[in-house]
């Protein structure tokens, strides 16, 4: 068997797609342009190219980007001041603050200055409340994008044993409550599970965010299961020569790949999905805010 390759690039533009529709549907029928407001805190080079690429995405799907770069050494006054005019202004309707930032900071502090139905990132306690309990949130992007792939490949996730390898807030929790929306049978699998090759292995579906470099193999998989690799881990790579390394997930591609049904590759899987996700989660924001109906196929 060789899996079917889902992959997260040609998604990714399905999904930038179906937003750019919705935005043009909202200007032209009530005059209504979602924005998405990111705060750069200091020069981090990963981070400027990231936020550089939001910025372009947000504006080739018609949306309203502003951008706030602070120096590395701002107080905490100055940048919670920042995030209050933004709460307040209409105009934004999502804002992100982009992460890492300066030791004096905290992200979780940060975070919790945010309005939460600005809160595109869905990291705010009340958005994981929500979420845990039913009630309309705004999901995390990863796992968001996650489920949009598996609503995409199964239909329907009723009834389906999923487990959800790794237990973080930001990726196997709010994972799990989303499967479970979708009244799929969930087990949470981490570092303390026993038998955890033997839980996976009777799973319809495995999401590994676990952040150990392939550390899922062909044994953990039944045959014809779906796998979602959500781990980015660099390692060695000596065959490209020295000092030189290669982007791997959690899951052991080349042999995983000879078992299940599907699987998303690392890097062009899961992760081409956030920023895409982060729109959807922007556009979703505008909808709630002026209490029009919000896409469902966008949504969790």
């Amino acid at each position: 068997m060789t899996a079917k390759i889902i992959d997260g690039k040609e998604f990714s533009k399905s999904v930038r797609t179906k937003v750019a529709k919705e935005v043009s549907r909202l200007v032209e029928d009530h005059g209504l342009t979602p924005g998405l407001a990111v705060v750069l805190i200091g020069e981090d080079p990963a981070s400027e190219v990231y936020v550089r690429n939001k910025g372009l995405q947000t504006l080739e799907v018609g949306m309203n980007s502003y951008e706030h770069r602070l120096p590395a050494n701002v107080s905490k006054k100055v940048l919670y001041e920042l995030i209050a005019q933004l709460n307040n202004d209409p105009k934004v309707h999502g804002i992100l603050c982009q992460f890492p930032v300066p030791d004096h900071l905290s992200e979780e502090e940060i975070v919790e200055q945010l309005d939460p139905a600005k809160d595109v990132d869905g990291l705010h306690i009340l958005n994981a409340g929500r979420l845990a309990s039913g009630q309309n949130a705004m999901a995390p992007c990863t796992p968001l994008g996650c489920l949009m792939m598996l609503r995409s490949h199964y239909g329907s996730l009723s009834g389906l044993n999923a487990v959800v390898v790794g237990r973080s807030n930001l990726v196997g929790k709010p994972m799990a409550q989303l499967l479970l929306r979708e009244s799929a049978t969930v087990t949470i699998a981490h570092s303390r599970t026993i038998d955890i090759e033997g839980i996976c292995r009777a799973a319809d579906i495995v999401i590994a965010a676990v952040g150990r470099s392939e550390m899922i193999s062909a044994e953990w998989i039944k045959p014809g299961a779906t796998v979602i690799d959500v781990g980015i881990n660099r390692i060695d790579a000596p065959e490209k020569g020295a000092n030189k390394t290669r982007l791997v997930g959690d899951v052991h591609f080349e042999s995983v790949s000879r078992v299940a049904g599907a699987i998303t590759p690392v890097p062009g899987g899961v992760g081409p999905m956030t920023i895409a996700c982060l729109l959807a989660n922007t556009l979703t924001a505008c909808c709630r805010a002026n209490g029009l109906p919000e896409p469902e196929e966008l949504t969790a």
